[in-house]
């Protein structure tokens, strides 16, 4: 194509969105709360924060983790991984970790100290999701590393008013209902609920939920006082996960086959309550709220040996999780001064486990046609037990100044105060043999930000700004709950990272766009040792870049388009690959692809045809430490079309319509093991609006 060609077209490109009508969207003005707590404007923060709409969520019919983050530019959650089908892995810069970021919701650590609960996320009457690329050192302290999830549901009075229900493939059903209930000038309440039963190409796999949160809001005095009441049920039968062998997945075992006991289960019951109250105090507000919830959590399942001479061992876990949470601040926000938000806040969360382990509990043919055993008839030959105690602390100090009309800077400073404790026991038979400590560590430690946006130019609606951040956090070194005895403390996991980016509006605001440079240092990395024990000998490089843009190209159009570049790497890792230890600094880590992108479609009017698609791709990635396995790049697409009347709608919906298999997450619990992506799936579902 010649140079004058390729000219023409972009000046009609130009000459389009110019001619575009004003946007009605919030786009760079929209209030985000995730970074600071305090309401600032999205081109204000001196951060990467991707905002996914409710009308978005609806428009696509996001029912997960995965599909809500599908157009998040360098953010991979694929679904399922060893927390079940129910769950996500999700990976941000690069960094492939169930533990490495923090999930919120409405405020509260939603997994509280130990790890992110996506199991039991209920995004039915979600009014927005907050995407924040790094860590929250200051407002968050000792949680997270590469990314907090915030889910936020329509504040108490206020929801879809809707309901739907829906049929798919394998005999699936799921239905939800999003309500504001009766309420007064005084008192409001919203109502919503959801649940499912899943069945997958794996005859034997189920993902099976309900949900329920209620929200209420009283005025009382001068303030608002705020109830939350949730509760989860999740009854998920787990894949099986596949092997890797040699340069690649094995073929020995087919996709689907599952290897888990007959009585196979991960059922998990979780009650949580949250009370907060809001009120003005001097020339700001004073925000409180506590939160507590309690889970129980049965897991039974096994893990095939690397060797694929078809030896399983089993694992019968039951789990109690309580999760505490107390915070208390004060925002300031002057239109003359700056914006301060001082406060404290408590984490506490203890978990208790007995797990009852059959190693080399049986043997199965590897082309799935037997019936594993149920857990029950496996001997036991190891009980293993934990009682992990945590209790994260902080008192935070985080101010905004706005430097004229053009610059704002945001610094803030974090006193962190760590407690564990954990009691820990093995005893294996036969013989006899029993092993117990209990050890316990205190960290303080402090934690910082620093950021500076520059609002370099303005015209009307559209506008650019320069941002560069400084990040420092720590965290203590997660439990996952699995078989073996570890009875260790480690030091906690450490990280610095710096951003620089641009964010900015044009065609009068309809099209708003992000881009970022980052780099992340993290050091004190857990891994396993020659030995078979967790140390902290390892460190990683985080580098990367990620682009973003949104069109409203009129009001019932949209379009999304994200791209990002990743190179995560070991910086000083000795890697025992069972024979001997090989140095891996400069290597990839695993599951880290270099480039992935997506783009979608949302063509959502009041009434009428409607339809959604999302493409996304994945690129080639390498399964191993050593980057000796390396699996090519993949792409999905996510797609529904219907139709809209007055109060109802009708509609076709697939996923994963290309039907690709590819590993997605590896097993922390079983050796060589990945879990692959869910096959397509279709869905005719029909809503109802009595709004």
């Amino acid at each position: 194509m010649s140079r004058t060609a390729v000219s023409s077209m972009l000046a009609g490109c130009v000459g389009i969105l110019l001619a575009l009508p004003p946007a009605w969207a919030e786009g760079l003005d929209e209030v985000v709360v995730t970074a600071t707590r305090a309401p600032q404007s999205l081109a204000e923060v001196p951060a990467t924060i991707s905002v996914v709409s409710g009308q978005e969520l609806s428009a696509r019919d996001s029912r997960d983790l995965s599909a809500s983050l599908a157009l998040v530019s360098g953010v991979e959650a694929p679904s399922g991984g060893d927390a079940g089908p129910s769950s996500a892995v999700p990976s941000f810069w690069g960094l492939h970790e169930f533990d490495a970021f923090l999930l919120v919701v409405d405020g509260v650590p939603w997994g509280g100290a130990f790890n992110p609960a996506i199991t039991t996320l209920n995004l039915t009457g979600v009014q927005r999701i907050e995407v924040l690329k790094g860590a929250a050192p200051v407002m968050y302290g000792a949680t997270s590393f590469v990314g907090v999830v915030q889910a936020i549901h329509y504040p108490a009075g206020a929801a879809d008013d809707a309901a739907d229900v829906a049929y798919g493939s394998y005999g699936s059903l799921r239905g939800s209902v999003s309500a504001a209930l009766p309420s007064t000038s005084s008192f409001r309440e919203s109502l919503f609920v959801d649940g499912g039963d899943t069945n997958f190409s794996d005859p034997r796999e189920k993902a099976r939920d309900a949900n329920a949160l209620y929200r209420g809001s009283l005025d009382l005095g001068s303030g608002v006082v705020r109830l939350d009441a949730n509760l989860s049920f999740v009854r998920d039968v787990p894949p099986s996960p596949v092997l890797h062998t040699g340069p690649g997945m094995s073929a020995v075992t087919p996709v689907d086959a599952n290897f888990n006991p007959a009585d196979a289960r991960i059922d998990e019951n979780k009650y949580h309550l949250a009370l907060g109250y809001t009120q003005p105090a001097g020339r700001g507000q004073w925000e409180t709220l506590l939160s507590f919830a309690y889970s129980t959590v049965t897991d039974i399942r096994a893990f095939l040996h690397p060797d694929l001479s078809g030896t399983a061992d089993t694992q019968s876990q039951s789990r109690a999780i309580d999760d505490g949470y107390f915070d208390t601040h004060w925002i300031q926000t002057t239109s003359d001064g700056p914006t301060l938000a001082v406060g404290a806040d408590l984490l506490y969360g203890r978990g208790r486990q007995t797990s009852l382990n059959g190693n080399d509990g049986y043997t199965v043919p590897l082309d799935g046609s037997a019936l594993p055993p149920p857990s029950y008839d496996v001997p036991v030959t190891e009980i293993g037990t934990i009682d992990d105690r945590r209790l994260f602390a902080g008192q935070f100090a985080q101010a905004t100044w706005k430097l004229g009309s053009r610059w704002n800077v945001d610094a803030g400073i974090r006193l962190n105060e760590t407690y564990e404790q954990k009691e820990s026991s093995d005893l294996t038979l036969p013989p006899p043999d029993f092993a117990s400590a209990t050890v316990h560590k205190t960290i303080v430690k402090p934690s910082e930000t620093l950021g500076i946006s520059y609002r370099a130019w303005t015209d009307g609606n559209n506008q650019a700004v320069l941002y560069a951040d400084f990040r420092n956090a720590f965290k203590p070194a997660a439990v996952d709950f699995g078989p073996d005895y570890t009875p260790d403390l480690l030091s906690p996991e450490t990280a610095q990272s710096y951003e620089i980016g641009l964010k900015g509006a044009l065609a009068d605001g309809r099209l708003t766009y992000q881009t970022e440079l980052f780099a992340l240092n993290f050091s004190n990395l857990v891994v396993p040792t020659s030995s078979g024990a967790l140390a902290n000998a390892g460190g990683e490089k985080l580098r990367g870049v990620e682009v973003e843009a949104r069109l409203r190209a009129t009001e019932d159009l949209s379009f999304v388009a994200t791209a990002s570049y990743h190179d995560a790497t070991f910086s000083n890792y000795l890697f025992f690959d069972g024979e001997s230890d090989v140095n891996v600094s400069g290597r990839q880590l695993p599951l880290s692809p270099h480039v992935m992108a997506a783009a979608g479609l949302l063509y959502t009017p009041v009434r009428g045809f409607i339809s959604t698609a999302v493409f996304r791709y994945v690129g080639r990635r390498y399964l191993d430490e050593e980057n000796t396995a390396e699996v090519g790049g993949y792409g999905t697409i996510d797609a529904n079309i219907g139709y809209r009347w007055d109060r109802y709608d009708l509609r076709a919906e697939g996923a994963n319509l290309t039907d690709r298999r590819p590993p997605v997450t590896a097993s922390e619990f079983g050796s060589e093991s990945f879990y692959l992506l869910s096959g397509r799936t279709l869905w005719l579902r029909i809503g109802y609006s009595w709004k």
